[in-house]
Formats: C-alpha cells, structure tokens, sequence
C-alpha cells in the first residue's frame, strides 16, 4: 500500500513540468509577437503617392532645417575672458567663456593663427559694455553679434555693423559711403559657455 501514494505523486510531478514547458513557450511566443508588432508600428512609414501623381506628406513631424554641408560644425572655445565693464558708478566686471561655432574645419585652424588678434578685439568690445547692457537677453544677443564680427575682422573680413542707424533726413549730409558688399561670416554662430557679472 505504501507504492499507490508513491505512484499518484510522479505522475503529477511529470505533468507539471509539461506544463511549465507550454507555459514559458507561450510567454516566448507572445515576446516575440509583441516585439514584432511593435516594430511594425513604429516603422516610419513610406512617402505615398496621391491621386495627382504627387507625393503626399506623411504625417511624421517636419524635420528642421537641414545643415549646409555634410560635416558637424567645429566649435573653436576661445579662453575665458575677465574683464572691467565700463559701468560708472560702481567698479564692476565680467567673467565670459566664449565657444565660436564655424561649418569649415580649415577656417577653424585659421582663427587659432590669429587668436591673439581676435583675443584683443573682444576684450575691447567687452570693456565697453556696462552691466545693464550685459544682463538682459538683447544685450547678450547683441554682444554675440559683436563677437563674431570682431573675431573675423582679423583675418580681413568686414561684416556690417546692423546696429548702425541711418542719419536722420534733415541732418547735414555727409559724403556717401561705398555700400559695403554682403559677406557671409565663416563663423555661423558665437555661444557662451559662462556668463557672470559682477
């Protein structure tokens, strides 16, 4: 009599494990299936053509505006620049890291050859800005615009000044100037990597 309950245990030990087996092949079978479908869904779907023979625009978001070349822009950090600002009243100064972004990396080497000259040009445009002029963003947005013209004046390329304001129409009329032609900067951006005044 002690064999029958020895028996009945083994057999539902045997069951259990074929179970388990249909079990964990079912939970692969659904990983498998979901990985799939997901995959499906989240596949970019391909450009259609419309009724008229154009193409009809997915609905995936518009990409922005596409780099001028090929290559990552090259980022030139220039030394952090320490420097008294022109405020009157009060002695103030500024501490500024400047990072100068340009598309060729050949134009990059070239503003390493004459970062001593393009050193000296934005300590001067800094030390005539006040405090006032530094804290606001269009004080910040306008003092890039002063670094990146001064930092390819060196090397012989002349950008206009866009602050400049035109004389008024009843004052004395000066000799004309030459308009200067249009340059495109090499240097496509000035970034500041700190910013404190003090």
């Amino acid at each position: 009599m002690a064999t029958a309950p020895a028996a009945d245990n083994a057999a539902p030990k045997g069951g259990g494990n074929k179970k388990l087996i249909i079990i964990l092949a079912a939970v692969v079978l659904l990983v498998v299936l979901g990985g799939g479908a997901a995959l499906l869904l989240l596949k970019k779907k391909p450009v259609e053509e419309g009724e008229d023979g154009a193409e009809a625009e997915t609905h995936a978001p518009k990409a922005k505006a596409k780099p001028k070349s090929d290559h990552p822009p090259t980022f030139v950090p220039l030394d952090p620049f320490t420097v008294n600002l022109a405020d009157k009243d009060v002695d103030r100064f500024a501490q500024i890291g400047v990072t100068l972004e340009v598309e060729d990396p050949k134009f990059a080497e070239q503003i390493k050859a004459y970062m001593p000259a393009i050193r000296s040009n934005v300590l001067m445009v800094l030390s005539h800005k006040t405090a006032a002029e530094l804290l606001t963003r269009e004080g910040k947005e306008k003092l890039a615009k002063d670094i990146m013209r001064e930092s390819v004046r060196p090397m012989g390329i002349e950008l206009e000044d866009e602050d400049e304001e035109e004389p008024p129409a009843d004052a004395p009329k000066k000799k004309k100037k030459k308009k200067k032609v249009q340059v495109e900067s090499p240097v496509t951006q000035v970034l500041f990597s700190n910013f404190i005044v003090q």
